[in-house]
């Protein structure tokens, strides 16, 4: 039976394993699925994670759990019962099991608050048994048949393990801003001192990025006491995200994706994900004239008396330099920073197979139907690049129940046809495995 390793135990890798169990469950092929991660499961929703306080609500409705669409195209014959089967992970699921399910609906369905959506996520992995090493990969090199990564626990101890596919999901680091200065806060940061309530006092403040991050952050601000909050990005204007049935469908159902030209998928990436606020955060901001957009791209940041003065550069009029005694970097995540864990010749394998040296755009284009870099014989899965390449639903959690048979479908569904596969009955050779744990 393969391997494959996940790093980050958030909603992908929660999709991806509970789904390899139903496979096993019903008798067909699916690998082992080991994830690998440093804090948490769901620890990005958590207020420990960085990320978020854990009391901002989810910008994606709940029903988009890890089965969403629920409309599994893995294995002709299998796919209503392996979509039957996937209901037991649901997002009701969960709620009927805790006893919330009708005070939910009661209450109009809310989006959740992030800390309650870490707690589906766990009680995915404890119904999917999921086979979790705590730890944080140090080091990814290839192997004859796969990849050996490096994984370091809490005291330090190094162990390698061998996998036959390697999936990596997360947004990387939410430690790093701009510069290091005390009123330049990185997000973790910013919410460590908000939690605590002791952001430093501020008259004017500052929020770089135009994302769901961004948003966040900018919302939370308006619960303290500042004159102003300024949001700066290189858009237009602060974008809301689309929520028509239209721009929903493009993101649960990528079908017609392929049909689109390169222009416009990342047009329709640009005005329904990167760089929107969600319209919870939008309304909200509607309501508050402390809140202003500045457009532009930072390419300064320098001590200013007691502030910080941030240069901003567009293309048709000259730089300009603002003043603010609090800059929060909400740039949201680095999309290449896994790139830092690949020893030299993991990086020229990468290399060799997007056509030159590793760049967000060239790992962009790259991506395949199973949601891995073409050209490479070890599966590397890049789910959070795969927007462009795929749809725009594979990098956050609109089409979760999709990805996971993206890249479980890969595994042995061919021999599997070819062996009479269909009637639902265990067919000789294949894996007859138990749940993992």
């Amino acid at each position: 039976m393969e391997t494959l390793l996940v790093v980050g135990a958030g909603p992908k890798a929660m999709s991806v394993a509970a789904k390899a169990r139903v496979l096993r469950e019903l008798g067909l092929p699916a690998p082992r699925v080991v994830v690998v991660e440093s804090h948490a499961v769901g620890g990005n929703w958590l207020p420990s994670g960085g990320w978020t306080d854990g009391q901002h609500r989810l910008g994606t409705g709940p029903e988009k759990d890890v089965g969403f669409p629920y409309h599994s195209t893995w294995a002709r014959g299998y796919n209503r019962a392996i979509d039957q089967a996937m209901i037991a992970y649901s997002w009701a699921s969960f709620l009927v099991e805790n006893g919330s399910y009708a005070e939910w609906v009661d209450r109009g369905r809310p989006n959740p608050h992030h800390h309650v959506w870490a707690e589906y996520l766990q009680w995915v992995a404890r119904k999917a048994e999921v086979d979790l090493v705590t730890g944080t990969v140090r080091r990814i090199r290839p192997a004859a048949d796969g990849w050996l990564v490096s994984v370091a626990d809490g005291d330090g101890s190094v162990t390698e393990i061998d996998t036959d596919r390697l999936m990596i999901t997360g947004p990387g680091h939410s430690g790093r801003a701009l510069v290091d200065h005390p009123k330049v806060l990185s997000i973790a940061e910013f919410w460590d001192l908000a939690g605590k309530r002791r952001l430093p006092p501020s008259s004017r403040a500052a929020v770089i990025g135009g994302g769901e991050t961004a948003g966040s952050a900018v919302d939370e601000l308006m619960h303290h006491d500042v004159l102003t909050v300024s949001v700066i990005s290189p858009a237009a204007t602060i974008y809301t995200r689309g929520e028509s049935y239209f721009e929903n469908a493009l993101f649960s159902d990528p079908a017609k994706w392929r049909a689109l030209s390169l222009r416009e998928r990342r047009d329709v990436i640009r005005r329904t994900d990167r760089g929107v606020f969600s319209v919870r955060v939008q309304e909200n901001v509607l309501g508050d004239n402390r809140v202003h957009h500045l457009q532009g791209r930072v390419v300064r940041v320098a001590e200013q008396g007691d502030g910080v003065a941030v240069t901003l550069r567009n293309e048709l009029r000259p730089d300009q330099a603002h003043v603010f005694d609090l800059v929060v970097d909400a740039t949201g995540g680095q999309p290449l920073w896994f790139t830092e864990l690949f020893d030299a010749d993991a990086a020229d394998l990468v290399e060799l197979a997007v056509g030159g040296p590793i760049t967000q755009a060239r790992l962009e284009t790259s991506i395949g139907h199973d949601l891995a870099v073409d050209g490479l014989d070890a599966k590397l899965y890049l789910p959070n690049l795969a927007g462009v390449a795929q749809g725009p639903g594979f990098p956050n959690l609109s089409c979760l129940g999709e990805l996971s048979d993206r890249v479980l479908g890969g595994v042995s569904t061919r021999s599997m046809v070819g062996a009479g596969g269909g009637s639902g009955e265990r067919r000789p050779g294949w894996p007859q495995t138990g749940p993992l744990g």
